[in-house]
């Protein structure tokens, strides 16, 4: 059974920090990119980050530009997200997706709840 599992989530105060954590099991996923995104309530799910196969080449939102870093590391076929100068507007589910392409990706984890104080 193929899943991928966030972890890392949780309440932090504006301006800090948090490192997200996607691992898959069941199946490797080093030769796809893998991606986040996120949904805030009363909101349609939107792209974070991405990163391709090899970590060559890395996206992000103009909204997370300059604050998150996605990488990845294939040995653990496992993606990260981290997130700097958290503002509450950051407030939302996360979900990393595998096999990404615009809004749709053939696996995609549970997600992990992110909570921003101001």
């Amino acid at each position: 059974q193929v899943q991928l599992v966030e972890s890392g989530g949780g309440l932090v105060q504006a301006g800090g920090s948090l490192r997200l954590s996607c691992a898959a099991s069941g199946r490797t996923f080093s030769g796809y990119n893998r991606g986040w995104f996120r949904q805030a309530p009363g909101k349609e799910r939107e792209f974070v980050a991405g990163i391709t196969w090899n970590g060559g080449m890395r996206y992000y939102a103009d909204s997370v530009k300059g604050r998150f870093t996605v990488s990845r590391d294939n040995a653990k076929n496992t993606v990260y997200l981290q997130m700097n100068s958290l503002k509450a507007e950051d407030t939302a589910v996360y979900y990393c997706a595998a096999d990404y392409q615009g809004a749709h990706a053939t696996h995609w984890g549970r997600g992990t709840q992110v909570t921003v104080s101001s």
